[in-house]
């Protein structure tokens, strides 16, 4: 038999609490009364209280749950994610508690959501979920402290927001390029469909797009190109397998390799953006002189490129979600925040080619 808490306290001739003592409240004891209690667990062989069992005596995991569809590797690789994730593990330090990644499996939905109800967490952060996920319902059915950058109608009145205005970032960069003349344009992003494959998608209108980022960055996209005379249906959308750059590229050789090309090619992150310009390079076009490129989040690697773009803070929005959740504020009105961006414009806008 396994050896527990109250095999120790007979051995002992103490009661169970004393035990529990020995390790959760040393102060309580005598050295000597320590010592001899946890020699005879040793020569017993018990480690000491299970740590999820005392986590849920105490009614606090200790820990938050960080939600996102992608492979764990993304996370770390990833250069938006890794800033946003420092930025809410710097929240998490400072409240000394812990942070679980939780990659959820778009193609398994049935895993993920048990992995969203068997998690042992104060809370959940959720970064980048389609909205068709049935893991966020079971999120909701948990009934702990949520953090989403992202808006569905779906969402518990308490669930807090820390996220930018996704449609005034990509109105702006939309003006920027019908200004510089641009009427055919093209549009990369993720989740145009439900199918993760790197295909052209028939939009008819942004609002078929079940997730949230990518459908208010198409929605900032069409308003500007409506403002300029560009009906939306004369834009190409092509949806992306994965925010890679090799995504990015493949992406744009679906629309560079056919006439009329682009004069601009908008992609929803950076990354993709990167591999627009890596499909350029590849066929001698020049970024900013033969096609226009514009991308979102202004990652370091955006600068080295002379990379157009729009600049959100994504540390920032990491460690305010990681405070939002592990501290809630009373006033409802303080469970929303809205970042502030701004579009960086570099040598890979340029003129519409005549």
């Amino acid at each position: 038999m396994r050896p527990t808490l109250q095999t120790v306290a007979d051995a002992v001739g103490v009661s169970r609490s004393t035990v529990s003592n020995a390790y959760s409240r040393p102060d309580q004891l005598s050295a000597e009364l320590r010592e001899r209690i946890l020699a005879a667990a040793a020569e017993l062989g018990y480690a000491g209280p299970d740590p999820a069992a005392r986590s849920l005596r105490r009614g606090r995991a200790g820990a938050i749950g960080m939600l996102f569809t992608a492979t764990l590797s993304y996370a770390f690789t990833d250069p938006y994610a890794v800033q946003y994730l420092r930025g809410l593990a710097a929240a998490a330090e400072r409240a000394r508690t812990s942070l679980l990644l939780l990659p959820l499996s778009i193609e398994d939905e049935a895993a993920a959501v048990a992995a969203v109800r068997e998690a042992v967490v104060d809370g959940f952060c959720v970064y980048c979920m389609p909205d068709w996920h049935p893991a966020l319902d079971a999120i909701q059915a948990r009934g702990l402290p949520v953090v989403s950058g992202q808006r569905r109608a779906g969402d518990a009145p308490t669930t807090a927001f820390v996220g930018i205005d996704e449609a005034a970032a990509t109105r702006a960069a939309g003006a920027h390029l019908t200004a510089l003349g641009h009427r055919r344009i093209a549009v990369i992003g993720e989740y145009f469909s439900f199918s993760p494959v790197t295909a052209p998608s028939e939009l008819a209108s942004p609002e078929e797009v079940a997730y949230y980022t990518s459908r208010e960055r198409l929605r900032g996209y069409r308003e500007a190109f409506a403002a300029a005379g560009v009906a939306w249906s004369s834009v190409t959308t092509v949806n992306v397998g994965g925010n890679g750059r090799s995504d990015g590229a493949a992406a744009a050789a679906l629309v560079l390799d056919r006439a009329p090309r682009p004069t601009a090619i908008v992609a929803l992150s950076d990354i993709l953006a990167l591999g627009v310009v890596d499909a350029l390079r590849a066929r001698g076009l020049r970024p900013g002189l033969d096609v226009s490129v514009i991308g979102f989040d202004d990652i370091p690697d955006a600068a080295t490129a002379s990379l157009t773009t729009i600049r959100q803070p994504a540390e920032e929005r990491g460690r305010l979600s990681g405070q939002l959740l592990l501290d809630p504020p009373t006033d409802p009105a303080a469970r929303t925040v809205v970042l502030p961006t701004e579009l960086v414009v570099r040598a890979s806008t340029g003129p519409a080619p005549s």
